[in-house]
């Protein structure tokens, strides 16, 4: 276990240090070690996103837990990754002890003794350390200081739930593949083999513990797909009829256009500016036996892709800090800093404005982010509407919707839909 130990330290370290995605990252440990088994590779993915997620949190104990800063990064990665699996696993104590002081052994042999003894300390003084990283909003919240005072700044009382929500672990969900059956259909084969789930808006399906897809009955066959219930609103909001031409901007990986496609019979045009990401789009339209135009192309620069025939509908899942779904990616909160949310701001609205020409009279254009910054959501709509005379937001209602946001909670991520309707 003390190498799962010091690959997760490894993976940690290029997130915090070097600005690297995890995904990426574990991806690359991955293909380092094909050999390591389904348990280790859980594991390997357990300690690393649960340290990035509770990364403040640790840091703050293990702060305390020392005498003199620690000169060596890698030993203190190790040590935090340790006192995530004390906290936050069933593990037995003294065998995670154990194998951390071993591991240690490997990197830094002197520093043997000093991670022994800050783990053990640690054990004796547990309920005091959580209290003192219970006083300062860091430490217990487990975000970056400049991400809680926007949120606090933001929804007042609800941010501390919101901050919360985010610390989770993030349900499975399905969406049903509504061209070949029903979400209660499929509900029913899955209790038929033991797999218990409960429905929730807008029809999305929770996995009460999660499995792979592999054992979802008809997964190769396109019966069902993996998809946040959030982010299956788009297909509905943006109310896709048979026959309309509909374009899907920043379509990677694809989820929203598959549903778009299991929606209607629509002519769908999926671009995206990342051509390995696309790779994903592919795969997922023939696993649902789904056809779409797939083309690699710069959604705020038409002109090098479009072909100058209008769209009926247009979906702009405009890239965003991806606040809403820090449960399922929290290097997220250590990847951002308060800068990049202008600069997100800045490309979508750049966007919504080439989008908007490609958009026919009396079309509709479906905003939508996975952010809970309001500057990146109804502050570019509103900015947007200012500047355009032909465009009315149209209004949006779903359970736990509030003004088009939807907040993370247990049932969804975090998204923002703006739906603009464009004046014949």
């Amino acid at each position: 276990m003390q190498h799962i130990q010091l690959e997760a330290a490894t993976a940690v370290g290029k997130v915090v240090r070097d600005g690297r995605n995890l995904t990426q990252v574990l991806g690359e440990t991955l293909s380092r070690h094909p050999d390591f088994t389904p348990q280790q590779r859980g594991a390997l993915q357990d300690l690393s996103y649960g340290t990035l997620r509770f990364y403040s949190r640790l840091d703050f104990m293990l702060n305390a837990l020392l005498d003199r800063p620690l000169q060596d990064a890698a030993l203190r990665y190790l040590l935090l990754v340790a006192l995530y699996q004390l906290q936050h696993t069933r593990a037995g104590q003294h065998a995670i002890v154990d194998q951390a002081v071993r591991a240690v052994k490997g990197i830094v042999p002197s520093a043997s003794g000093l991670a022994n003894a800050v783990l053990r300390n640690y054990l004796r003084r547990q309920q005091e350390l959580l209290q003192q990283a219970d006083r300062k909003d860091e430490s217990r919240y487990a975000y970056p200081q400049w991400w809680i005072t926007a949120l606090k700044a933001q929804y007042g009382e609800r941010a501390a739930a919101i901050l919360e929500s985010g610390n989770r672990h993030p349900p499975m969900m399905l969406r049903v593949n509504a061209r070949l059956t029903s979400a209660a259909e499929y509900q029913a084969m899955l209790a038929a083999q033991d797999i218990a789930t409960r429905m929730v808006e807008p029809g999305a399906l929770i996995v009460e513990r999660p499995l792979a897809v592999e054992k979802l009955p008809k997964f190769a066959e396109g019966w069902v797909s993996v998809q946040d219930a959030g982010a299956q609103y788009a297909a509905k909001f943006l109310q896709v009829e048979d026959g309309m031409r509909v374009l899907d901007a920043c379509t990677a990986p694809g989820g929203k256009a598959a549903h778009l496609l299991e929606s209607a019979d629509i002519e769908l045009v999926a671009i995206d500016k990342d051509e390995q990401r696309l790779g994903r789009v592919r795969e997922n339209l023939q696993r649902l036996q789904l056809k779409a135009d797939v083309i690699c192309g710069d959604a705020a620069a038409p002109q090098g892709w479009w072909d100058g025939t209008s769209f009926q509908r247009i979906l702009a899942d405009v890239p965003c800090s991806a606040s809403g779904v820090v449960c399922r990616h929290p290097d997220i909160k250590w990847l951002r800093r308060p800068e990049d949310i202008e600069s997100f701001a800045q490309q979508q609205a750049q966007i919504l404005e080439s989008l908007w020409s490609l958009l026919a009279r009396d079309g509709k254009l479906l905003y939508a982010t996975c952010s809970i910054f309001a500057r990146e959501n109804q502050q570019v709509i509103g900015a947007f509407l200012a500047r355009h005379d032909d465009a009315v937001q149209a209004g949006l209602s779903a359970p736990d919707m509030i003004d088009g946001q939807l907040l993370p909670n247990d049932t969804h991520d975090g998204f923002f839909y703006a739906l603009l309707h464009k004046q014949a």
